[in-house]
């Protein structure tokens, strides 16, 4: 039995981590805002992240071997947790994404045709890190998520407290209802409605995972593995938004519309004009088996289908 902290932890993956902490035997605790509550037998913390005097305060004495951090953004966020948790626990290990890797978000060398981006693409210990940035202000951010999530890391790869890990997630689907972001249910119902898809002349492949696998390995890299660094995690088997269209046009019995958008327009969720899709490969070698984005694909459309089929109220 371990000590874990997860901050964050109410919905989506997170939940499910939470309840897979506590199904291994684990001594778990959340701590969030405290909108949503965790589950029975969970300790629930109640503290803004961003006030470092509060999650002092709501700690008290606690230490923990882990920390999973599925809610950092900033830098600012990342160099005040690594104060707070420094000396209170053994590992620390935040939920990245492959928004890090995006050529149209920073300076990145170009990745060739053909070939997936392994994780030294974007090394946070060499990183540079900004920390007067307008971080706090919420458009910003979410017009520089890419580059918080870069700088975040980059905190934390050089901080001395702890060990730190980083999962660099793919796109996550599945869950239907959960799945909040609202991307798979964009598909659904629009090619339920027969209504058009906006795509990419020439539309790039990127890769995937299932919440729920996103799940395992966040538990696998906070319980089970002692790597650091950077981690990618998605299951195998590239998709480009006309083969994610296919599948969802399959399930719903409706012919797919495509429309190409225009030079410098907007396009559908997953439609990319850039090529940056992750490679899995140090986690498979670390002893992580993913699965195959085809064979719970089908599922998770499935999900989103019947969402958009249900009646209203």
């Amino acid at each position: 039995m371990q000590k874990i902290c997860v901050i964050g932890g109410s919905r989506y993956f997170g939940k499910v981590l939470v309840g897979r902490l506590q199904a291994d035997g684990h001594q778990v605790t959340v701590l969030n805002r405290g909108s949503t509550p965790p589950a029975s037998g969970v300790e629930h913390l109640v503290a803004d992240r961003n006030d470092e005097a509060a999650l002092i305060a709501a700690l008290g004495t606690r230490t923990f071997d882990v920390v999973i951090d599925q809610v950092c953004y900033t830098p600012v966020q990342a160099a005040t947790a690594a104060r707070v948790f420094a000396g209170r626990t053994r590992r620390y290990v935040m939920t990245s994404t492959i928004e890090v890797y995006d050529p149209a978000t920073a300076a990145l060398p170009a990745v060739p045709a053909g070939t997936s981006v392994p994780e030294e693409h974007v090394d946070p210990a060499a990183w540079l890190v900004a920390m007067d940035l307008p971080w706090h202000d919420e458009a910003y951010l979410e017009a520089h998520y890419a580059e918080g999530k870069r700088q975040a890391e980059a905190v934390f790869a050089r901080a001395d407290g702890f060990a730190f890990a980083s999962v660099r997630s793919a796109h996550v689907l599945g869950g239907g209802a959960q799945e909040f972001t609202g991307r798979l249910a964009h598909y659904a119902e629009r090619i339920a409605r027969g209504e058009e898809i906006t795509v990419h002349a020439k539309a790039l492949p990127t890769v995937f995972i299932h919440y729920e696998e996103l799940a395992d390995v966040l538990l696998w890299a906070a319980t089970t593995s002692d790597f650091t660094g950077p981690v990618n995690a998605c299951s195998d088997g590239l998709l480009d938004v006309r083969d994610l269209v296919a599948t969802v046009a399959a399930q719903a019995g409706r012919a797919p519309v495509h429309r190409t958008a225009a030079a410098g327009g907007t396009a559908s969720p997953f439609s990319f004009d850039r090529h940056y899709p992750m490679s899995n490969a140090r986690a498979k070698e670390l002893g992580f088996a993913f699965s195959r984005t085809a064979d719970w694909l089908p599922g998770a459309v499935a999900e989103a289908l019947a969402l958009s089929a249900a009646p209203t109220t």
